[in-house]
């Protein structure tokens, strides 16, 4: 299987797999109900390929591995109350007999010898459509064409599987789910799609799907009528900003072709160009809404499929569920709306690792679903992401009287996983981390469920930056560095943890997050960061908003676009020590025995635009000054690096007993600590070249 590649233009894919699908579902249909029973609802599995990895290489006691693609088909019925929470689904145009068929291809690296392997398989949600867990975790090629890292994941025996889930993923190659579109009694159902951009360069044109860190994360609903009056283009100069309204004669629904500008409905041209750093927001009326919810069934069913069919391609005792950012918003959702039990009620995931998803849910089981958009500083404003209910336990909104909790049909179903939420230091300035453990009001710490645990990673940020520090370019070009530390070791740990949580019952390290009751979590006006010359600080953080999408809302209709924003609830974020480190949470050594700062987040470049905004994704790598001297020079605060160490064998002595520490407190693998030690080596080098 050739790389995924990230095209820049999408024209014409979302209509091939709205309007090309109803062919294959139709004669699909036939084959799912002349051989399936109801409540099987994996009916066929096609194999498209299957590899031995690495030409046979075997990684101990598991031996030699295979990797299987293909494309797995389902069917599942209307009235079972298991997938009565999908939206539209009773509308779907290929429901006859009362069943929906779907598909979504899938990506399996699993031991030739099953009987060789761990039984426990990880389930990954795809990231926009491409997998990457076996490269993170491993280092080596996401697709183990040429190198397998040093293949930790194949030789403790896991099998790792990948299905695809978003109807949107862009891309030819994309793990991606084919569902059908709904209709009204065989009319066509129309609504209001939005969507927003801050640009980091002048644009003559944007997009209609959702462009994220360059590439289009989600592909677009063409425009369904250009000339309705509902479509509208605002512009303002932050998420609170005020919008004006750009007139309409002065942009188009257009595309420049071969230097000239022709009719499309997948791009907005606007006369004079986008300019970097305003939030441009576009309203437009799309048809033929595709029953997006389906990816909940799709990863529900597959791992109930590889738990209970005796001729399941890749069998597992134990399934975990694991999701980052986008897809760890996913699993909360899949968790939220109930999706844990299948359609007998058994458990789905018996274990769920969602990192860096914040408090954030999603935009995965609406009419006119956009699975792409999250929630960032300056794009993907005001959706369906940071959304009451927050906490895994019930809480109350104090200013609507609502109720409610992640895990309520999870708990009244019996099918409560293990799960770890874990989260860096940017999703407490970026995705309101802060909710899932605190009351709505940001007064209190809240109990959390003995099946939960809580991780935050101080010092991370949203993805790992690049070591030696660099900043990051395009949209996400920030003043400073990005944060180097590597999240990669923390996989490893929290993989094994989970598996003897769940195999064996044995307990994890307990949770490790800010709180109110001892000052580790504060408001902004408390956030104590030491003036170090240079540096400008934040003057906000995201917030979650209570949303008003119109009177059908919460049963997955959203006819209010944009929607009325009501009260934010409060935000908190780590306090610091004097060195602008977070105080709190699990702490590398270069937190503990620090080199430089790494603050929780990174404003924009001047040259992108609107720089008092925040980039998304980003912390600030700001090196310690070498010297007494330079620090002095500098009228820099934070003790230089020459007078916290003795030189390179006091720090890496300091450094290494920092490692033993977390690897004792099972933060770390024994295995791992060499190579942590050899990244404090490179580090001090680094900061004292």
């Amino acid at each position: 299987m050739k790389a995924v590649k990230k095209p820049t233009d999408r024209r014409g894919v979302v209509d091939r797999r709205i309007h090309g699908l109803s062919a294959l579902l139709s004669a699909l249909l036939v084959l799912a109900l002349g051989t399936t029973p109801l409540s099987a609802r994996v009916v066929r599995v096609d194999v498209q390929s299957r590899t031995d990895v690495l030409g046979g290489m075997t990684f101990g006691s598991a031996g030699a591995y295979e990797r299987i693609t293909g494309r797995v088909y389902f069917s599942v019925p209307v009235a079972n109350a298991h997938n009565q929470r999908i939206v539209d689904l009773n509308r779907a145009v290929n429901l006859e007999n009362g069943e929906v068929v779907f598909s979504a291809n899938f990506i399996v690296v699993r031991p030739k010898d099953a009987k060789k392997g761990n039984g426990t398989m990880l389930l990954e949600i795809p990231n926009r459509g491409h997998s990457g867990l076996i490269s993170l975790v491993d280092g080596g090629d996401w697709n183990l064409a040429d190198d397998a890292g040093d293949g930790w994941l194949l030789r403790s025996g896991y099998t790792v599987a990948s299905i695809g889930w978003q109807w949107d993923a862009p891309g030819d190659g994309a793990l991606a789910l084919s569902a059908p579109v709904a209709k009204d009694h065989g009319r066509m159902i129309t609504g209001l799609v939005r969507g927003d951009l801050m640009p980091s360069q002048a644009m003559a044109e944007i997009p209609l799907g959702h462009l994220i860190v360059g590439h289009i994360g989600g592909t677009e609903y063409p425009v369904a009528a250009s000339d309705d009056p509902r479509n509208v283009l605002t512009v303002r100069d932050s998420r609170e900003g005020e919008r004006t309204v750009i007139p309409r004669a002065q942009w188009e629904f257009a595309h420049t072709v071969d230097g000239k500008l022709v009719r499309s409905d997948r791009f907005i041209h606007l006369e004079g160009g986008f300019h970097p750093g305003k939030l441009y927001e576009y309203v437009y009326v799309a048809a033929n809404p595709v029953v997006a919810g389906l990816g909940f069934a799709t990863v529900r069913d597959f791992a109930s499929y590889a738990k209970h069919a005796p001729d399941a391609m890749a069998p597992a005792a134990r399934v975990y569920g694991e999701g980052i950012s986008q897809d760890g918003r996913f699993l909360r959702d899949f968790l939220y709306q109930g999706f844990n039990a299948d359609e007998q009620g058994r458990m789905a995931l018996d274990g769920v690792l969602a990192h860096v998803a914040g408090a954030g849910r999603g935009s995965f089981n609406y009419r006119f679903a956009q699975p792409s958009r999250d929630a960032e500083p300056t794009s993907s404003v005001f959706y369906p992401t940071d959304i009451f209910p927050f906490t895994d336990l019930p809480e109350r909104d104090p200013v609507t009287g609502e109720t409610g909790g992640l895990l309520d049909r999870a708990t009244a179903e019996h099918v409560v996983p293990k799960i770890f939420f874990s989260n860096t230091s940017f999703e407490y300035w970026g995705r309101v981390a802060s909710l899932i453990h605190t009351s709505a009001d940001g007064k209190r710490d809240v109990r959390i469920s003995d099946a939960v645990r809580i991780y935050h990673f101080t010092g991370l940020q949203h993805f790992s930056g690049p070591f030696p520090p660099r900043k990051g370019w395009g949209e996400l070009k920030g003043l400073e560095p990005q944060s180097p530390l590597p999240v990669r070791f923390f996989w490893r740990a929290m993989i094994t943890n989970m598996d003897a949580w769940v195999r064996a019952g044995t307990p994890p390290p307990p949770s490790s997050y800010p709180k109110i009751a001892d000052g580790t979590l504060v408001t902004l006006s408390a956030y104590a960061f030491p003036k170090t010359p240079g540096v400008k600080l934040p003057h906000e953080a995201n917030q979650a908003y209570r949303l008003d999408f119109g009177p059908d809302w919460t049963r997955g209709i959203l006819s209010v676009q944009p929607p009325r924003v009501g009260k934010p609830f409060p935000v908190l974020v780590p306090q610091v020590d004097a060195d602008g480190n977070e105080r709190d949470g699990v702490r590398l050594p270069e937190i503990t025995v620090p080199l430089a700062t790494y603050a929780s987040w990174n404003l924009r470049d001047p040259s992108i635009g609107a720089p008092d905004q925040r980039v998304s994704f980003e912390l600030s790598y700001i090196p310690f000054p070498r010297t007494a001297a330079e620090r002095i020079a500098k009228g820099d605060p934070r003790k230089s690096i020459g007078e916290r160490y003795a030189g390179r064998d006091d720090y890496m002595s300091l450094y290494a007993r920092a490692v033993d520490k977390l690897v004792a407190e099972r933060w770390i693998l024994s295995e791992d600590r060499e190579a942590l030690l050899q990244l404090g080596g490179r580090e001090w080098d680094f900061a004292n070249q």
